[in-house]
């Protein structure tokens, strides 16, 4: 019982204080960026349902935590109805009855009275704060613990891998690929940066800079798909196919200045970006199965994958496994950061970048987008973002072999 409660634990609550994080900062970019033009905020909430502490501060907002700790959100006054922008008649009613209630001019005090450019970039912050926060975590990590810059040739070349049909040798040493450095990153992991940047580039020609004896060449490998384990159980990933020489490798710790530290984390980010945005764009295309799409029970399994294991690499130390925690933890937070920041500003109504799409609208006609039109479209939202959850769920659920205790032993 005591075995199954730690395991719950170490699933559990590192997966609620990522999400937690993750989703505050995201309201916290929208919330602050209103007050700065300011806009009128009723609340403030970190978690959903039941209050646990409330207070209201001098300008009005009422700062609030709920009892589920899963994300927050920020409601503007007079926001009834925060998946919708009203349209010029809702506008119209709302004018009449602010003017009624406050007198004229309160109504500039409100979100939907801003000045367009002002209400997208409201929209826009909350996806902006989690790169940011990717970059501060990113950066953070540099600082405090440095990176471990691999080099070394390349030992062994696994026969009909793609790094062979490209023409790579024994004693090859590969510098960057298409432009990027390669490096390690917060781990001693030989070709960590490599296999990073393959992995989802599967079927993709990627350009590699190598150095072969004293000359710089350049020779393109397409990485194949291979199964292996991950932090969500079983996957996919491109590989070259190729191993450092572990005699001749060496491992040059760095460590780096807040400003260098803060410039390698936003270079992260942006990495990450591109990365994330292959890795969608290979989902809806084909090239990355779609069984590689994860949910929230994917993410607690991961979490709790990833403290486990540096437990264990801790060696029994407890500062040293503390560690390990809070900086694979941090890492995994910054990672799905920029993911939630990505998907939140896919043009779907109900998202933020549904709201910028409404907006763009509004920019080209001169007047918000019907409610007849915004209706449908977020009924087609809700419905595409629930077909992708529960899909997303049923992955994580066939990995946690679920169905297959379901179907019993004469399936």
């Amino acid at each position: 019982m005591l075995a199954f409660l730690a395991t719950v634990a170490m699933t559990v609550v590192p997966f609620l204080v990522v999400i937690t994080v993750i989703v505050t900062i995201h309201e916290l970019g929208h919330f602050l960026t209103a007050r700065a033009f300011g806009v009128a905020v009723d609340r403030f909430s970190v978690g959903f349902g039941p209050t646990m502490f409330a207070r209201r501060d001098k300008s009005g907002v009422e700062w609030r935590l709920a009892w589920l700790p899963l994300g927050g959100y920020v409601r503007f006054a007079g926001d009834d109805n925060a998946a919708s922008v009203p349209d010029q008649d809702d506008l119209d009613d709302m004018r009449t009855a602010i003017i009624a209630r406050e007198g004229a001019g309160a109504e500039k005090r409100y979100l939907y009275f801003k000045p367009l450019w002002q209400r997208a970039l409201v929209v826009f912050a909350g996806p902006a704060a989690n790169f940011v926060l990717a970059a501060f975590i990113f950066g953070t990590l540099f600082l405090a613990i440095g990176d471990n810059v691999v080099q070394g040739p390349i030992g062994q070349i696994l026969p009909g891998s793609p790094a062979q049909a490209a023409g790579f040798k024994v004693g090859d040493e590969i510098v960057a690929a298409d432009g990027h450095t390669l490096r390690g990153f917060v781990s001693t992991q030989q070709f960590d940066d490599l296999r990073d940047y393959v992995a989802y580039r599967t079927g993709i020609p990627i350009d590699f800079t190598v150095k072969r004896g004293n000359q710089l060449i350049h020779l393109t490998a397409t990485p194949a798909a291979v199964s292996e384990s991950n932090p969500f159980g079983a996957g996919q990933a491109g590989r070259l196919g190729v191993a450092l020489s572990p005699q001749a490798a060496t491992i040059a710790a760095r460590r780096y200045n807040p400003v260098e530290a803060l410039g390698l984390g936003a270079a992260r980010t942006w990495d990450t970006v591109e990365t994330t945005g292959l890795y969608l764009s290979g989902m809806v295309t084909g090239r990355v199965s779609a069984s590689e799409l994860h949910s929230f029970i994917g993410t607690a399994e991961a979490s709790g994958a990833l403290t486990k294991a540096s437990i264990d690499a801790g060696g029994g130390d407890v500062r040293a496994a503390s560690l390990n925690v809070a900086a694979n933890l941090a890492n995994l937070c910054a990672l799905i950061s920029v993911t939630v920041g990505l998907l939140n500003l896919l043009p779907i109504p109900i998202l933020d970048g549904g709201h910028l799409l409404f907006y763009a609208y509004e920019g080209v006609v001169r007047r918000p987008v019907s409610a007849g039109v915004q209706a449908a479209g977020y009924r087609v939202g809700l419905a595409l973002l629930a077909c992708l959850l529960l899909f997303a769920t049923g992955n994580d659920l066939h990995l946690q072999k679920v169905f297959h205790f379901l179907r019993g032993p004469f399936s």
